[in-house]
């Protein structure tokens, strides 16, 4: 069980490895849905991405002993990068699974640390399998990108930074792919103040989690590419983040494509930030609803900022 004090201890062990990201108004957003609108910019972040929170305080867990076998892990990207930064600079041998598709940007990324990197398959899934075969099989602790009490609490550590900051805070829309991020925000946030809602937000193509709540079991979606890249790979059976997110997520939407694709431009035109698809799906239902937020204090979270340097540029160029 994840509870706020696991949450505030988790945050005494990242800060050493990692920081507290800014907390920005959005004007355009804001005078857009009638309300007060805030980013909490996690593509400012170390590795710039929110993924190494979790890392921290999941890797800095272990026993000398685990550290010596070394770690696995499975990821896009972002997990991968921060598993593999916080590996290296605690000396710790890490194999770093990634699909065969993950953008040059982020693998280019991972590769700068003295970590192992196998490309395997195109399926997120079957990465993922492949790496927990492998930790079994040569005795390495698995780091799983969601599926874990200690990375769910580093998440959650954002969810802090932003109710210290924020006096009032009606809603947070958090970006969600296998969920460790809005559930240890939601625990955090909800500990602080019950009455903040926690939306959810994943794109058409891929709503994994969406259709699983509404089954209300986890269930296998067939998904199709999406500009929020970082939020494919669906939910393992035995996920504890879908009982979480049962528990603590008040709504959850999905948004067209071609909106997460506007709010990439938006956020970059208006607001000077680079985020990817995954980071900038959080601004996207207050693109398509913009009513559902009037006169609300809402908090945004824009999880990550690696983006292909290529589709970035053809994406703020309006091509």
């Amino acid at each position: 069980m994840i509870t706020l004090q696991n949450i505030k201890k988790a945050r005494e062990n990242i800060y050493t490895l990692a920081k507290s990201t800014p907390l920005v108004h959005s004007q355009f957003l804001s005078k857009l849905c009638s309300g007060e609108v805030y980013l909490k910019l996690e593509n400012q972040q170390i590795t710039n991405s929110f993924k190494i929170r979790g890392a921290i305080n999941r890797i800095t867990q272990l026993t000398l002993e685990e550290r010596r076998r070394g770690i696995v892990t499975a990821s896009t990207g972002n997990h991968a990068q921060g598993v593999a930064r916080v590996a290296e600079q605690l000396n710790i041998p890490a194999k770093i699974y990634v699909p065969t598709n993950t953008s040059k940007a982020k693998l280019d990324k991972i590769k700068k640390y003295n970590v192992e990197v196998i490309l395997y398959s195109t399926r997120c899934d079957e990465v993922e399998l492949k790496a927990r075969e492998v930790a079994i099989k040569e005795g390495l602790i698995y780091i799983s990108p969601y599926n874990d009490e200690g990375i769910i609490a580093g998440q959650g550590t954002i969810g802090l930074e932003i109710l210290e900051e924020l006096q009032h805070v009606d809603i947070i829309i958090v970006p969600v792919g296998g969920g460790g991020l809005i559930s240890g925000i939601a625990i955090a946030a909800k500990s602080l103040n019950p009455s903040v809602q926690i939306i959810g937000v994943q794109s058409e193509v891929a709503p994994t989690v969406y259709e699983s709540l509404k089954a209300d079991k986890i269930v296998v979606i067939e998904e199709q590419d999406s500009l929020a890249e970082g939020l494919l790979g669906g939910l393992e059976k035995d996920a504890i983040t879908f009982k979480l997110i049962q528990k603590y997520v008040d709504d959850f939407v999905l948004v067209q494509e071609e909106t997460i694709k506007e709010a990439i431009q938006q956020l970059w035109e208006k607001e000077n930030q680079i985020a990817e698809g995954a980071g900038a799906i959080a601004i996207a239902p207050i693109l398509e609803n913009k009513d559902k937020f009037k006169d609300k204090t809402v908090v945004s979270v824009i999880s990550g900022g690696n983006i292909e340097e290529n589709l970035f540029q053809k994406i703020v160029s309006g091509k």
